[in-house]
């Protein structure tokens, strides 16, 4: 922790390359929002410098956001693309993946348009392989198995006949749309 209280709204010297150094490091390690960079380093800032402002904090934040700007280690756009693959993968549904990059701070218009390719079919077909339902499950279901399954593509954000369609698929036209072999 510093000793000395800031006396000025305006960041000192060894603020700024603090700021600078700590969004490097973060954004060298992985990508983050323009709000996430915001917020780490308002937070960490305040644990840091013992006695800074709020002008302080938010002019050292202001300033690590510009320097990942400034450097292309900040991109938003990027951030969702990924995220939304990523999402994909996971068996996250289009709303799901959309809900999410707007809380991580991208705004409602990047969100829709990276999230416009997003397959939930396809999505749904790997939550169901991830969790052993529908046509990848293990054993016949019963009432409270099934019920069990379409909770969970709705949880997921799928809807209800999509969830019953992945539901009453067999294996292989599941594992055809999975590999691309036929569109349904």
């Amino acid at each position: 922790m510093d000793e000395d209280p800031p006396s000025s709204p305006v960041p000192t010297p060894r603020m700024l390359s603090w700021a600078r150094n700590s969004a490097a490091y973060r954004l060298g390690k992985r990508m983050h929002t323009k709000k996430q960079l915001s917020q780490a380093i308002a937070r960490k800032a305040r644990e840091k410098f013992e006695g800074i402002s709020d002008e302080q904090v938010v002019a050292l934040s202001a300033f690590a956001v510009a320097f990942g700007y400034d450097n292309k280690a900040l991109d938003d756009v990027a951030y969702a693309e990924v995220a939304t693959r990523s999402g994909q993968q996971s068996g996250r549904s289009r709303r799901a993946i959309s809900q999410r990059l707007v809380l991580k701070g991208i705004d409602r218009e990047t969100a829709t348009s990276a999230v416009a390719e997003v397959d939930d079919l396809k999505a749904a077909i790997v939550l169901a392989r991830k969790r052993a339902f529908g046509p990848f499950r293990k054993e016949p279901p019963d009432e409270r198995r099934k019920m069990k399954e379409l909770s969970a593509f709705a949880r997921g954000g799928f809807s209800l006949d999509l969830g019953r369609r992945v539901y009453h698929m067999d294996r292989d036209e599941a594992e055809a749309i999975l590999f691309g072999e036929a569109s349904f």
